[in-house]
């Protein structure tokens, strides 16, 4: 904790299923301009998040000696005030507890994010102490959207409303109030000032601007005895001071504790749930009707279609989670069912376009239907299934073409259609177009579930009909994306074929239904398993194939040329190994474990508790991008629930 180079790379995140969240790094020390203790959604203002408090320093007095517990980094690689030397102890395994000393006097502090309500609690508890001690803390105010910076300016307001046990304040209009409170009764001294020249070197490192001003009110001040307990609210809406220490009980009682691998995948699978109260019910109780969504990761991403079908039985599933699966799945197929009768978007999902996105609802509820039992998964969604087969067979989709031969042709010359989506200069690094590889297995595999179904409810005709696709399909799969050297080509657009060896095959052989034959399996699985396979899943992109650029750093423009070229991709593992156990069965799971024992690694790397987006391609296989992120941690979680099922099998 004490060494910098350490604990500023390590990052928390607290959620709390509203789109909001809490987030610095284990010494509080923002690094990124996504960091902050109250970072909230503002729909009056736009689509984003925004820092309304950065931070809280605590100062502890005793004998008129004032000793800062907080920590910024100022330009000139100047860390003021260095609080983090006085850190002596550090859990998270229930909620974020730091313990300092001070001397004779020792702090813990501890963090909680309540659930459905913007607020963010901290409570003060002094262990021990010899003589009279006050504590005093200073709040840093931003009131910006996580995309942007705040400077000094004349604009802000610097009124301030006192309240029950605190004040209220806004520095903008448009912005709601922010209300900082505590639960003993304090003195509030405002002594306005903008602190200068903070720095974020994350940003930095991205290429970004880097710096700030950070706008200070004043400060509270309260004396402390040994034994008691303050605790602290800054929120969007006010609450009465008296309940604030019954509240932060009741938050941490409804914790779960984040004491091993699988139980911090389950407190971050939590934290991508997102409830739209558009419906107008109240932030405290669930509403059935409620939108509910699956955020694809923190702390940039919105709910995005593909990674909502792709993340959805891990995150739902595999954690015995049925129900919200079907909340997530009714919101989604509003959606799918506005886009293909090409009626407005009701719902929030982004990205619903691309053409790969039916193909994968039908996945997502496969893995229900096996999850479920046939009876209920073809009750719940069996007519969603059989109108996206029609509306694909029928032509529907604007950018997904059934050709003769049986395959699907998308066009991504001039738009990234799949998850290799990255641009450079208004075009994509990756231009995958024509015939692309995990489409049309998607594609096979969707018309052979489809019959299946048909048949089972007794459909014959129709089921027959299926499956004289998929014998189409499934020939025609062999002879275009089947080469000599025994992996498949990743798409194929007329005479354009990409030899590239990339991850994508692999669902060819991980999904249900495969238009490989065994031994065309092994050798897919084989090539991956010497060129793409790292300890963070699969590169996207082989060494040995042109263009490989596996480290994930620098400008924005240098990043998107190594986004899909060679980085590493947990959520790709996840496909892989279920292919592996698909193949070779128990005699696996020792080599699954092993590959998951990099993951339960990295939980206390980089942001604690759960999965980075990526990881760059080449040892030692450092996260970047995002620092959580949905589909990787869904993965994760259905992997596990598969070593489960193989782990039984005799």
């Amino acid at each position: 904790m004490t060494n910098l180079q350490e604990s500023l790379r390590r990052e928390l995140l607290r959620t709390n299923r509203s789109g909001a969240y809490s987030s610095s790094t284990l010494v509080d020390c923002n690094t990124r301009k996504y960091h902050g203790l109250l970072v909230v959604p503002v729909p009056e203002l736009d689509d984003e998040n925004h820092v309304l408090l950065s931070s809280l320093d605590c100062t502890v007095i005793q004998h008129g000696a004032e000793f800062n517990l907080g920590l910024h980094k100022y330009q000139g690689n100047t860390f003021s005030p260095n609080g983090h030397k006085y850190i002596r102890e550090f859990d998270a395994s229930l909620v974020p507890t730091t313990t300092y000393r001070v001397g004779g006097v020792v702090l813990k502090k501890e963090v909680i994010f309540q659930h459905y309500e913007d607020r963010i609690l901290i409570r003060y508890t002094l262990v021990d102490a010899h003589s009279a001690t006050t504590l005093r803390f200073r709040p840093f105010l931003a009131f910006r959207s996580v995309r942007q910076f705040t400077h000094e300016n004349s604009t802000a307001s610097r009124e301030y409303q006192e309240i029950d046990g605190g004040i209220k304040t806004c520095m903008y209009a448009g912005y709601p109030d922010l209300f900082m409170q505590f639960s003993k009764k304090n003195q509030f001294v405002f002594q306005p000032d903008w602190y200068r020249g903070i720095e974020y070197p994350k940003e930095q490192e991205r290429g970004y601007a880097s710096n700030e001003d950070l706008y200070v009110p004043g400060y509270f001040e309260m004396p402390i005895k040994k034994g008691e307990s303050i605790v602290f609210s800054g929120s969007t809406s006010q609450i009465k001071s008296s309940s604030l220490k019954k509240l932060f009980e009741e938050e941490v009682a409804d914790r779960a504790p984040r004491d091993n691998f699988y139980h911090s995948l389950v407190a971050a699978a939590h934290q991508f749930h997102l409830r739209d109260r558009r419906s107008g019910s109240s932030a405290a109780h669930l509403d059935d009707n409620d939108d509910r969504y699956l955020l694809a990761g923190y702390p940039w991403f919105k709910a995005r279609a593909r990674d909502t079908f792709i993340a959805l039985p891990g995150l739902t599933l595999a954690i015995g989670e049925q129900d919200y699966f079907e909340h997530v799945m009714k919101t989604a197929e509003k959606g799918l069912r506005e886009f293909m009768e090409e009626k407005p978007l009701s719902v929030k999902i982004y990205e619903i376009e691309q053409p790969d996105v039916p193909l994968w609802a039908i996945w997502a509820i496969q893995q229900y239907v096996k999850d479920a039992g046939k009876d209920k998964g073809y009750e719940m969604y069996g007519q969603l299934v059989s109108d996206i087969v029609d509306y694909i067979i029928k032509g529907g989709h604007p950018n997904l073409r059934l050709d003769e031969n049986g395959l699907l042709y998308s066009n991504g010359r001039n738009r990234a259609v799949t998850w290799m989506n990255s641009t450079a200069n208004g075009r994509p690094v990756v231009p995958r177009s024509g015939y692309i590889v995990e489409f049309n297995a998607l594609w096979y595999n969707a018309l052979k579930f489809c019959a299946a179904m048909k048949a089972d409810q007794g459909k014959a005709k129709e089921a027959e009909k299926l499956e004289e696709r998929a014998v189409l399909a499934k020939q025609s799969f062999v002879e275009t994306f089947v080469n000599e050297y025994g992996y498949l080509l990743d798409y194929v657009d007329g005479n354009m074929m990409d030899w590239s060896v990339r991850p994508n095959q692999i669902f060819a052989v991980a999904l249900d239904y495969s238009p490989l034959n065994q031994q065309q399996m092994k050798s897919v699985v084989d090539i991956c398993t010497r060129e793409l396979l790292t300890p963070k899943g699969l590169r996207s992109l082989s060494p040995k194939s042109g263009g490989y650029n596996p480290i994930y750093v620098g400008p924005q423009t240098q990043r998107d040329y190594a986004y899909h070229q060679g980085t590493a991709w947990p959520w790709l593992g996840g496909f892989y190994m279920e292919a592996c156990l698909k193949l070779y069965k128990r005699s696996r799971l020792s080599f699954i474990e092993r590959q998951l024992v990099g993951y339960e690694d990295e939980m206390d790397y980089h942001a604690i508790g759960t999965i980075s987006e990526l990881f760059d391609g080449n040892p030692p296989f450092h996260g970047r991008g995002a620092m959580s992120f949905a589909m990787n941690v869904a993965e994760i979680l259905r992997t596990l629930q598969l070593m489960d099922k193989y782990s039984y099998q005799k």
